[in-house]
């Protein structure tokens, strides 16, 4: 039931026994392997069945490699310690249980065994981590999680992702990691695809209006599962950069389409409807693109160009009459945006909601049309019911008749008398 999703590729015999051999060692904990083998396997496949013994895996072994500074390092509290405290962002997480993987049969039913794990796991963590407590986005990074190992290993793979992988800076309450990694896709776009970079700049629509999501909760909210499961393969070895990979790939992949599209309204409903809707071939296509990019050095020079430009900013000089103008109406501008975006969010659910009952309606049809023909097949019975004891009565001899009703009425009167 938790694994029930298509794998992006199949995985080849001989990586599998590779990777049942690593699996199998003793003391693997302890044991450093070869870090192009791993990876070479790792791009080749990961087995479904093994997937989440295989990132707890590639957790030990970034860990035996890197080390956190202590400063860095998360509060030593174990899970079950975690779980017996009361945590003040219930409200929020319960808002959100049933926001996540709503059609996954593990975690639809309410309050049922996949909620009540899910539950358990975003409360500890927003206790261990108070900094980040509870962000909307990690409710489907530990739901992915949690269909790939028991909860205490989620747990820890967790903060394997948050602390180790830098992943919780961009949960934070300032967000500034985010509008960092919403820059760099900027300029990786404009330094890659000119030409859609600025189609989406002339409708100002910048990444953070269609890529937060794909970031907050390593796409793992619009994309399918499998695929989602594919990257996370990826991102235990590679990091956070894989996210932009997939992203940049993901964009040049549509970018014919997105071109033809006209409209500030039509770019960001194909961004965030269309996109997520990938087949099989592009999924597959979409990770062997992102396997042979390396854009380490682009993001840090970007990350760094970010930071001049901020600097500059602070160190300008205040600013004048025209430029609070300006700011207000940018202020103006973005609040439009925002409701314009809540408007398309409303639009996409009531769209998958008319989906559902198209759906129940083409349901029901079919049983229409399936009782009709019953009806039909009934009434075809029923006409050949009457023809055969027409017949048999046109066999009877002329008197038989007269008998008949002779003996149906001696049969009322002596019930009458019985009376």
């Amino acid at each position: 039931m938790k694994l029930d999703y298509q794998e992006v590729g199949e995985c080849p015999t001989e990586v599998q026994a590779l990777w049942e051999k690593k699996l199998n060692v003793p003391c693997r904990t302890k044991v450093q392997w070869d870090k192009d083998q791993i990876h070479s396997a790792l791009c080749q496949g990961v087995p479904k069945s093994r997937r989440g013994e295989v990132w707890l895996l590639l957790s030990q072994q970034y860990r035996l490699r890197h080390r956190l500074p202590q400063r860095q390092q998360p509060p030593e509290t174990s899970y079950q310690d975690l779980l017996k405290q009361l945590t003040t962002q219930q409200h929020a997480i319960l808002v959100d249980l049933g926001r996540t993987f709503p059609t996954h049969q593990y975690f639809s039913a309410q309050l049922g065994a996949g909620q009540l794990s899910l539950y358990n796991l975003l409360k500890a963590y927003s206790l261990l981590d108070t900094e980040v407590g509870y962000c909307q986005g990690i409710s489907f990074v530990a739901g992915v999680l949690l269909l790939h190992m028991s909860e205490e290993q989620a747990f820890d793979t967790l903060k394997f992702l948050m602390y180790d992988l830098g992943l919780r800076r961009q949960y934070r309450p300032d967000m500034i990691s985010l509008q960092i990694q919403m820059y760099q896709l900027s300029r990786l776009l404009h330094d890659y695809h000119r030409g859609l970079y600025s189609h989406l700049e002339e409708h100002e629509i910048s990444p953070s209006l269609y890529a937060a999501p794909w970031f907050l909760t390593l796409f793992a909210s619009q994309f399918p599962l499998g695929f989602v499961s594919r990257i996370f393969d990826l991102l235990f070895v590679q990091g956070t950069e894989v996210i932009f990979k997939v992203a940049l790939c993901l964009l040049s992949n549509h970018e014919g389409e997105i071109l033809e599209c006209d409209s500030f309204e039509s770019i960001v409903d194909y961004l965030k409807t269309t996109i997520p809707t990938l087949r099989q071939n592009q999924m597959e296509e979409t990770i062997t693109k992102a396997l042979e990019m390396d854009i380490s050095k682009q993001l840090h020079a970007y990350e760094v160009e970010y930071h001049v430009l901020q600097d500059e900013m602070v160190d300008a000089a205040p600013l004048s009459e025209e430029s609070d103008r300006l700011e207000r109406l940018e202020k103006t501008n973005a609040q439009l945006k925002k409701q314009n975006m809540d408007l398309l969010e409303k639009l996409q659910a009531a769209r998958v909601k008319i989906q559902s009952l198209e759906n129940s309606v083409e349901s029901f049809l079919v049983r229409e049309s399936q009782m009709k023909h019953m009806i039909r097949s009934l009434e075809q019975e029923k006409a050949n019911y009457q023809k055969t004891i027409e017949r048999m009565r046109s066999s009877l001899p002329a008197d038989a008749a007269d008998v008949e009703m002779t003996q149906l009425k001696m049969n009322s009167k002596t019930k009458a008398a019985e009376k």
